[in-house]
């Protein structure tokens, strides 16, 4: 049996994107991957909007905690094979050197809270827009060719995984479940959080009162 892949998440506190990335790799294929994340500055706790988003459809949140990125330098830490920075803070030279030599991808994935706080409604829009775009990015990430062949060829997978681009990302799983006569969801992408999100998930702004 091959070997998981490992990748490690990052953003500055580790609170909300990466937290975020980290589950849903998790959840949608945990039995190929070993999802990790970290920031340089970790929070006290996760935010409370980044739960919310994850209460539709994702399982082992109880796992979930914001750690620093030092936790993945020392000697018996974790081989990654790719880490994947979520802004641009953590990414290029801001970086520790991490084991192994992991292939290194920059996703830009913009932070729900940089434009300040605003109103409730503003907020879980804007928790909301950073949420799926974050499913179409690990969903293309899944769906890599590279990710099929044994856990080795760094620099191949992260060429691939730096070329899905948020904004034109094309979800591999869509064929699948045309393939299968859109009769439902294949659970494990982004339209399986789409239908869980629509049957019972309570609005972002909700759950968090």
């Amino acid at each position: 049996m091959s070997r998981k892949y490992k990748v490690l998440f990052l953003c500055r506190d580790n609170s909300i994107r990466s937290i975020i990335a980290e589950a849903l790799l998790r959840e949608l294929a945990g039995h190929r991957f070993d999802a990790f994340s970290a920031g340089p500055e970790p929070a006290a706790r996760l935010h409370p909007l980044a739960v919310a988003q994850l209460r539709p459809g994702i399982s082992g949140r109880a796992v979930l905690s914001p750690k620093s990125w030092l936790e993945f330098t020392g000697e018996w830490a974790p081989r990654m094979d790719t880490v994947i920075a979520l802004d641009e803070f953590v990414g290029g030279l801001h970086a520790p050197v991490f084991p192994g030599g992991p292939a290194f991808v920059y996703w830009a994935i913009a932070d729900p809270l940089a434009g300040g706080h605003g109103s409730a409604d503003e907020q879980a829009r804007l928790f909301d827009k950073t949420f799926w775009q974050i499913v179409r990015q690990v969903s293309a990430l899944i769906e890599l060719p590279q990710y099929a062949q044994p856990a080795s060829n760094h620099a191949n997978i992260a060429d691939a995984a730096n070329a899905i681009d948020a904004g034109n990302t094309v979800n591999a799983a869509n064929a699948v479940n045309g393939a299968s006569g859109g009769a439902k969801p294949v659970r494990g992408t982004a339209a399986h959080f789409e239908v869980a999100a629509s049957v019972s998930a309570p609005s972002s702004a909700a759950a968090c009162t």
